[in-house]
């Protein structure tokens, strides 16, 4: 009887077990627990904006993955399950680091702090330079007054150079008898600026005033003069408020040195006092280039908020390539003096609702001083240089992306003009070129003859005028049927694209957004195509290409522009 109450309570014990055991598996339907994330810690802690930093922990899905530092959602680079590289975000200032990982929300248990340099030190500069300096990247530059650098010397500026220019009222000139003048940086005859920034590392001149404060015309400029030749008396000052004269040199391959990767911005100042009584409010453009020869480099130069005109031509040879005029208040494009040198890849885009009272023109080509009244006819003139006549190639100026208006007084400015005003007897070659949105496309102004349309001196083929209201003009004796004539000839392969077929012409979507533009077309664009070749294109110094306007495919502002320099902190 004892053995088998024994074995009974055996029994029991055995199916209890065997309850116990089946109850704690699984129902088939039932779901695998998810694994925790976490977040174990943060490497570095601190560092500065654009800079990447690893969030290191566990169980992060790289397929569904968004982080945010301080409440700014950031940019991820890539994920692992146990790392999370991202990028640090404009705006962020400190705070923890916040994960949502696969339907999981974390923080990170200590804060991430975004790193601020210190301000960087200050060395002001003034007057004539007698030194071969080089001014660094650790440095912030402040040009009071004209700064020149004079003939034998050389300024070497490094990449990532950040160079201010100040006001007039920061002019330490010493003598009582001289007005006060803005600051900018002249490199004289014969002087030499090797300015080679890089695209992560710009050359940056700008305005002295804080974020927020700048605006057009707060400092002077970049001036480069040469010894190639110009069509001036060699008596003549020099334009805008910058020592000397002309004098008489003709050396076509002078070297004023290298400008590549810079960025001009905020400078086209009234230069009181300049020694040109004729002109009325003289001021330096961004760029101003006066006899610069022909080995002199040029490339990648943005020009921007410029108070004055971007880039400036006075006679000289040199090239350049990669040029951006970015809501210039005057003229886009200045040629004059005598210039022949060959330029190809330039983009402008305008603000419209700004202009200069004097009239804004994309292209405003002349030959001779604005109080000469009539033309000379098209010979051999002063240093053995006949009359301005350079060559621009793939150019694309945007101004009105709607129907333009004949003027403009959004802001008190002026009005808008010409695409390209061609007049004092100049000549140019423009290829494979786009412009839109101008009240005026092509003005050819003469007051002597018909001779630049017939003669060949003016050679406009594979250019595209978009949405203006009047394509083509003539003035003075070239009449408006002329005018048309000429840049309607078939075997110049121009166009006239007016308003009601626009949408013809495929441009990327944000070619004309102020804040974020992209000039790239799109891929079935027809400038991707039918491009005029030879002429004066078989010049060594153009690419090749098979697109009209500044760009085919390649963006190449990526990088080193800045379409917001209003907010740039440049102290640091």
């Amino acid at each position: 009887m004892k053995q088998f109450i024994k074995l009974h309570y055996l029994l029991l014990l055995v199916c209890s077990l065997s309850a116990a055991i089946t109850g704690c598996k699984k129902t088939p339907d039932e779901p695998e627990p998810k694994p925790i994330v976490g977040i174990s810690s943060i490497d570095p802690a601190t560092a500065p904006v654009g800079s990447t930093i690893a969030v290191n922990g566990n169980n992060f899905d790289p397929a569904s993955t968004t982080i945010s530092i301080g409440g700014v959602v950031a940019t991820i680079v890539s994920v692992s399950p146990t790392q999370i590289i991202v990028t640090v975000p404009e705006g962020v200032t400190s705070g923890p680091i916040s994960v949502t990982s696969g339907g999981q929300t974390v923080q990170s248990p200590t804060s991430f702090t975004k790193y601020v340099a210190p301000p960087k030190p200050i060395a002001e500069k003034f007057g004539t330079i007698y030194t071969n300096p080089t001014w660094t990247s650790d440095s912030i530059y402040v040009l009071r007054g004209m700064v020149y650098i004079p003939e034998d010397h050389t300024l070497t500026i490094q990449p990532g150079t950040i160079i201010k220019g100040a006001g007039p009222e920061r002019d330490p000139n010493p003598s009582p008898s001289e007005p006060k003048r803005a600051g900018a940086l002249v490199i004289e005859r014969r002087g030499q600026l090797f300015a080679r920034g890089t695209a992560a590392k710009p050359i940056v001149f700008t305005s002295i005033k804080p974020a927020g404060q700048r605006k057009p015309g707060d400092w002077g400029g970049v001036a480069l003069v040469g010894r190639s030749p110009v069509n001036r008396p060699a008596s003549l000052y020099y334009p805008n408020g910058i020592r000397g004269t002309v004098a008489a040199y003709g050396e076509p391959f002078d070297n004023s040195g290298v400008l590549q990767y810079v960025r001009i911005e905020y400078a086209g100042a009234v230069q009181p006092g300049a020694l040109q009584p004729t002109v009325q409010n003289p001021k330096l453009s961004g760029l101003t280039m006066i006899g610069v020869g022909a080995k002199t480099i040029i490339d990648h130069v943005q020009v921007s908020y410029c108070g004055s005109d971007a880039f400036s031509w006075f006679g000289g040879s040199v090239n350049a390539k990669n040029l951006f005029a970015y809501r210039t208040l005057d003229d886009d494009w200045t040629v004059d003096w005598g210039y022949v040198g060959n330029v190809q890849f330039g983009v402008s885009l305008r603000d419209p609702a700004v202009a200069d009272q004097s009239g804004s023109n994309g292209f405003d080509v002349e030959n001779y001083d604005p109080n000469e009244k009539t033309d000379a006819p098209p010979v051999v003139l002063f240093n053995q240089l006949p009359q301005t006549a350079p060559v621009f190639a793939n150019i694309s100026n945007f101004a009105f992306s709607d129907a333009p208006t004949a003027t403009n007084t959004a802001n008190g400015t002026g009005p808008y003009q010409s695409a390209i005003h061609l007049r004092r007897n100049s000549a140019i070659a423009i290829y494979n070129s786009l412009f839109y949105g101008y009240p005026e496309g092509l003005r050819i102004e003469s007051a002597v003859s018909t001779t630049a349309l017939t003669g060949g001196s003016i050679d406009l083929k594979g250019v595209v005028l978009a949405n203006v209201t009047t394509p083509v003009a003539g003035a003075g004796v070239i009449t408006n049927e002329q005018a048309t004539g000429y840049f309607t000839d078939a075997s110049r392969a121009n166009q006239v694209i007016m308003s009601n077929d626009l949408v013809s012409l495929m441009l990327n979507s944000m070619t004309f957004n102020l804040t974020s533009p992209n000039f790239v077309p799109q891929t079935v664009s027809p400038l991707l195509t039918s491009v005029v070749t030879g002429g004066k294109l078989a010049n060594s110094f153009f690419t090749s290409v098979a697109y009209k306007g500044a760009f085919g495919t390649d963006n190449w502002l990526s990088g080193w522009t800045t379409f917001n320099p209003q907010t740039a902190d440049y102290d640091r």
